[in-house]
């Protein structure tokens, strides 16, 4: 049963995502089971006191995100899909990571460019100064978004990461083409924000949702920082663990 909680009015934050939020934190505590059929428009405009458009938008959006499923003819449900799980450890590796949770992983190079290291990622890359080379890509599991991330590299370093990339989709693959066979997470901080117009675009999430920024840095196997990144999961798709155990 969803919730009939009270909404928040003139908070600056759409009723049809309150409602939206409400109904995805019904379906994490068990209260909707996976599978289960939505209560009708009708029944759930009463519980929440707005409208039926308010509620289709809260609906419509929920359905965009994966977390409701549309029928023809026979209504709406919840999804079957289960999260999965990032786990970060020593060795972070994103197709291994989710080798044994679906069937295929693909990485695809969005964007790219060199420029002048920022003071943040010059710090983080031990740099004095220079140029590095940004890529953007995103990460799919079985054909479904589940992360966008943003990479710096020191240009002088892996100068060719963006053919090696594209040509693999495989972060690994392309610090091997340059010499690094192995490398390590030094450090991983996570936060979580709203998706900003380019993660809702290639997330396909709706206005408001929310994302797990993971800010890491790679080091090679003799301690130099070799990649500074950020990358973003959608919250409702995917979630971090911290594996403390040391990888064999």
């Amino acid at each position: 049963m969803v919730s009939g909680r009270f909404i928040t009015r003139n908070s600056g934050v759409a009723i049809w995502r309150q409602i939206a939020d409400q109904i995805r934190g019904d379906i994490t505590a068990g209260k909707l089971a996976s599978g289960s059929r939505m209560p009708p428009e009708v029944e759930l405009a009463t519980r929440f006191d707005v409208n039926r458009h308010t509620i289709r938008s809260a609906i419509a959006a929920l359905t965009k995100e994966g977390v409701l499923r549309a029928e023809q003819g026979r209504g709406t449900f919840v999804a079957n899909s289960k999260k999965l799980t990032y786990r970060i450890g020593e060795r972070t590796r994103f197709s291994q990571i989710l080798a044994t949770q679906v069937r295929e992983t693909k990485g695809i190079l969005l964007a790219h460019g060199v420029e002048d290291a920022t003071i943040e990622v010059a710090e983080a890359l031990n740099m004095r100064s220079g140029q590095v080379i940004r890529i953007d890509t995103m990460h799919t599991a079985d054909g479904n978004p589940v992360s966008c991330a943003t990479a710096w590299f020191d240009a002088a370093r892996v100068p060719h990461v963006v053919e090696d990339y594209r040509s693999s989709g495989s972060i690994t693959f392309a610090l091997k083409a340059a010499g690094i066979e192995d490398y390590l997470r030094k450090s991983t901080i996570i936060a979580a924000r709203h998706a900003d117009a380019e993660d809702l675009r290639h997330l396909r999430l709706s206005p408001g949702a929310i994302v797990l920024v993971a800010t890491a840095i790679n080091i090679d196997i003799d301690g130099h920082p070799i990649q500074y990144s950020k990358t973003r999961f959608a919250a409702d798709r995917m979630e971090i663990a911290i594996d403390n155990k040391p990888a064999g």
